[in-house]
């Protein structure tokens, strides 16, 4: 009995397996080739998702080839995928020449309801060889949004800000929107650090104390003959001296740019505090003419005041300046220098 069965089971298997479901262009479908399709993707699905996992455990740990892995990493999950619609399609008795039928069809699909979507992913393969914008760069987008570039999907792209917050941009808009990539190919850039003095300063002191404190940061990169860390006088506010720190921090640094700004100041305030300089503060001079019908002596007099003493001048002559200290002006030293691109406009906090 159960040797008879299993022909059986075996026939009817097989009469399943020829059931033809539907024809599209000439071509039966079969329960049997249905199952053998949705076999096929999903060990495409499972295949592609262990080889991009793989690719990503390994980009993680190798960031001096993070740019590559990543587009390997993509070009083999979408390539597996494609390599598994095509053997569906194929173990359903389906062949590309047979899906003619279908091209005036899907072409409208997508001139109506897809084009969006096929609009992203081309962007997302553009940025993906275009190497503009790879992951790990931190950008700033049109709008003022900034963080660094996690990920470049099919759709969007997520970028990630330092309060870890996640942005997802459409892949186009990093194509056809201005997009500053402040680390673009592992580089760094310039800051302006904006302080102030009072006046009556040695800038020489203030250049020396602030060029030490900055030359002393963790976050500063070792000087080279194109860059220099350089204290600029910009200014003459209503209380002090305005100056600027001109500096050049390490690419992590960058990628933190309201914490990098915030620790530079606050080196700068504590090499003033050592240097015994002082930060200005807003002042007014009131100049009294008359009170109570009494002017100059007479007025102090009237409020119990003595009178100041008049400055003595030196009997050989008038007053001489006093002499400064020559100090070196960095803005000047950098105008000797032939242009190399670096743009010198003071840039906003943060």
């Amino acid at each position: 009995m159960m040797i008879a069965a299993v022909p059986e089971i075996a026939d009817v298997t097989g009469e399943l397996e020829r059931t033809r479901l539907f024809e599209i262009g000439g071509v039966e479908i079969t329960i049997g080739g249905l199952v053998a399709a949705g076999i096929i993707m999903v060990v495409s699905f499972a295949l592609s998702a262990g080889v991009t996992h793989g690719l990503r455990r390994m980009r993680r740990n190798a960031s001096s080839r993070a740019g590559a892995l990543y587009l390997l990493e993509k070009l083999a999950g979408y390539g597996i995928l494609i390599v598994g619609v095509v053997m569906a399609l194929s173990a359903t008795g389906l062949n590309l020449s047979s899906l003619a039928v279908f091209a005036g069809a899907i072409g409208i699909g997508v001139g109506l309801g897809l084009q969006g979507v096929v609009k992203e992913f081309v962007s997302g393969i553009f940025l993906i060889f275009d190497r503009m914008v790879s992951t790990g760069d931190y950008i700033e987008i049109n709008g003022g949004a900034r963080g660094q570039v996690v990920e470049i999907g099919a759709r969007a792209t997520r970028i990630r800000t330092n309060d870890n917050v996640n942005i997802l941009v459409p892949n186009s808009s990093l194509i056809d929107e201005p997009v500053t990539n402040w680390t673009l190919k592992g580089d760094t850039r310039r800051i302006h650090i904006p302080f102030s003095v009072a006046y009556g300063a040695d800038r020489g002191a203030v250049r020396e104390a602030i060029l030490d404190a900055a030359k002393a940061s963790p976050f500063t990169l070792p000087e080279t003959a194109e860059r220099k860390s350089q204290v600029w006088l910009v200014g003459f506010g209503e209380s002090g001296l305005d100056f600027e720190l001109l500096v050049w921090p390490t690419k992590e640094a960058v990628k933190r740019p309201a914490a990098m700004h915030a620790a530079y100041t606050w080196a700068i305030a504590e090499a003033l505090d050592n240097a015994g300089i002082e930060i200005p503060f807003p002042q007014t001079d009131l100049r009294v003419r008359s009170i109570l019908g009494h002017e100059g002596d007479d007025a102090l007099e009237a409020l119990g005041l003595k009178s100041r003493p008049a400055a003595r001048t030196p009997k050989s002559g008038p007053a001489q300046p006093r002499a400064q200290t020559p100090v070196a002006n960095d803005a000047a030293d950098d105008l000797m220098k032939p242009s190399d691109g670096v743009e010198d406009a003071p840039e906003p906090n943060g």
